[in-house]
């Protein structure tokens, strides 16, 4: 619904186990969403990775997690971390 506090708040503490893998994901890609936007990188990414751990696939090629990687790999000032360009070249956002 937008409320960015709701998510970040509410949203780690959600039990997904009883959902479809999918759902499962897209909550975490969702998490992932809200933590970026208040600029906790370092929590979006943990989560995203995390999300990869469960469903590598589904994480792959979900349209938000590659935005979500794309966007940070586009906001580093210097040369981003090893574990990042790892994820980027995963998703196939990064040669």
């Amino acid at each position: 619904m937008g409320d960015l506090q709701v998510a970040i708040d509410l949203g780690p503490r959600v039990d997904t186990a009883g959902l479809p893998m999918e759902r499962r994901v897209r909550h975490a890609l969702e998490v992932a969403r809200a933590y970026s936007s208040w600029n906790r990188v370092d929590d979006a990414q943990a989560v995203i990775l995390d999300a990869e751990q469960m469903a590598p696939e589904q994480v792959r090629h979900h349209f938000l997690s590659r935005q979500l990687t794309l966007t940070w790999i586009r906001r580093q000032r210097g040369k981003p971390s090893a574990e990042l360009v790892g994820l980027a070249q995963r998703l196939k956002v990064l040669d």
